[in-house]
This record gives structure tokens, sequence and C-alpha cells, in this order.
């Protein structure tokens, strides 16, 4: 008889000048973490990740929009976690500094991803999905976990929205495709992380979208 996996350790929280939703995911077992889309607030991420008992190994991306890695070189700095984001998205964190001067945020240089994420990628601590999402940015990701019915959307699906494509690189076709066929095609209830503000559910979306609906 096998057993079910236990329920990962979730906690999700607003986090740097745009109020970015950071997520810490852990195995309960290993006590080995992800954090995604560290976009500020390092102390208090590694405060959480103190009391949750939790390690580290990776911090992944969904994109690279300032509000989503702005502490990530900090993170990596006081974790030795590896960074991971999307290839395409490469010339948005390259381009930090234009970003935050854009958005009139204090400019904090950001280390080199150690890891480009591939579409259909296994996450670290065997727990999860990388999806390419591609239409907010070109190199947008979303990240899957099956077992707990979880989604980390990112900027690419928001509760009764969809991510902005008139930022450098957006492109309205491809979100919306990739909502179509890649997030409207999991579990109806399916618990979404956006990118800001709150969670909701794919079917909901799917039935009550009024940008796209399934």
């Amino acid at each position: 008889m096998s057993l079910a996996p236990a329920a990962l350790i979730r906690e999700t929280f607003p986090v740097g000048p745009l109020g970015c939703n950071c997520t810490i995911v852990g195995d309960p077992l290993t006590k080995k973490a992800l954090v995604i889309d560290p976009g500020g607030d390092h102390q208090l991420i590694l405060d959480r990740l103190e009391v949750l008992g939790l390690q580290v190994v990776s911090i992944i991306h969904t994109h690279a929009h300032l509000d989503h890695f702005l502490a990530s070189g900090e993170m990596k700095k006081a974790t030795g976690a590896s960074l991971h984001l999307h290839q395409d998205d490469q010339f948005l964190w390259d381009n930090l500094e234009m970003q935050c001067k854009r958005f009139g945020v204090p400019y904090t240089p950001v280390p080199a991803p150690d890891q480009w994420l591939q579409d259909d990628e296994a996450l670290a601590c065997g727990c999860g999905v990388a999806l390419h999402t591609p239409g907010h940015t070109p190199g947008s990701m979303s990240f899957w976990f099956p077992h707990d019915k979880l989604l980390i959307a990112g900027d690419t699906l928001f509760r009764r929205g969809i991510g902005r494509t008139d930022l450098w690189g957006g492109d309205y076709q491809k979100i919306e495709r990739s909502i179509r066929q890649r997030l409207y095609s999991l579990d109806d209830d399916a618990v979404v992380v956006t990118g800001h503000g709150p969670e909701t559910r794919i079917g909901d979306e799917k039935r009550e979208n009024p940008f796209i609906r399934g």
C-alpha cells in the first residue's frame, strides 16, 4: 500500500515596493525549499524560512520584471541557493537598473542567473514542474505542484484579470494561448497564487474571468 505524499509547506506574502507575492514552498520531509519571486524584503523572507524550519535550495522566478527579483541577490548571498530564470527573460534581468529608473525604485545589482528554466522541467525538491507561459514577458513561467493542486502563476493570470502585455516583450496572443492551453487545462479546483493580489481557482477564472473565458 502506497501512502499519499504529505502536503507541501506553503506560505505566500507580499514583498517589495510593488507588493509582489513571494511564495515559499517546502518539502515537509526533507525540509528543502523553493523561494519563488523574492521581489524585496529579503530579511522578511529569511525570517519566515527560519520560522518554518526550511532550507532554500533554489530561488526561482516567474519572470524578470524588477518587482519579482529585487531581493534575489541578497537571498543568494545569505543562503547560497541558485537563481533560476527562463532565458527568454535574460534581457529584462540584465536591464534591472533601467527598470528601476523607469519605476523610481532604488537599484541594487543582482548577479546573473545560475541556471535557465526549461518548459516541463522538474523543480528542486521533486514536488513540482515549470511551465513556460509566455505573454506577459517572453520568458514568463508558471509553477505547477500537482499533488497539492497548487499553481504559482506570476503575472500571467490574476483573479478576474490577466497580465498586462504593454511592457517590454509583452504579447497578448501569447498570453491568451498560455492561459487557454496551459493553465486552463489544469484542475478546476487548483488554487492559483497570482503575482499580486488575492488567490483564485482555475475553475472560477474559466467561468468568470472577463478577459479570457475557458
